[in-house]
């Protein structure tokens, strides 16, 4: 199931990478620019830390945290045989990548490079294309699994209905 998991992951990658680019191109750090009234707006800001800036002292918590969370995905997909569980873990995955790559390259230093966030909700969060694929990816793994959806590719509905 690469074949779907993989070009969806750099997909996700690249479209993060490429707004946190504009990001810091068209942002000053600071500056908000409405996009709907004050509910969503761009803002640029650098998170050394998680969702919410929880962990702010721990960033290489998350580097090494996200490094094993791709390399689990990577590793089982290999098994993995059902289409929705491929593209739900390769939206995971780059999400995961691209946060990754933050913290790789950014300041302050490699494996504790502080995350570009710059969309921002209503006052209470701010995040980026990363941070939605996670969400969005957490949420489908959430609802394939109430569904049933078998990682080898068929749901216990199916099977029950061939007994």
């Amino acid at each position: 199931m690469y074949r779907y998991a993989l070009p969806l992951g750099f997909l996700v990658i690249l479209l993060d990478q490429v707004t946190k680019f504009w990001a810091e191109s068209a942002l000053a750090n600071g500056e908000r620019i409405p996009v709907i009234g004050d509910f969503l707006s761009f803002v640029l800001v650098y998170n050394p830390g998680a969702a919410f800036s929880l962990g702010t002292n721990s960033t290489w918590v998350f580097t090494v945290f996200s490094v094993i969370v791709i390399g689990v995905i990577l590793w089982v997909l290999k098994e993995c045989r059902s289409t929705a569980w491929a593209i739900t873990l390769g939206v995971i995955a780059g999400g995961a990548a691209g946060n990754l790559i933050d913290r790789l390259v950014r300041e302050p230093s490699f494996g504790q490079g502080h995350v570009v966030d710059f969309i921002n909700y209503n006052g209470w969060f701010v995040g980026n294309i990363a941070d939605i694929a996670l969400v969005l990816g957490v949420i489908a793994l959430a609802i394939i699994e109430l569904l049933g959806v078998r990682f080898g590719g068929r749901s216990e509905s199916a099977e029950a209905d061939d007994e």
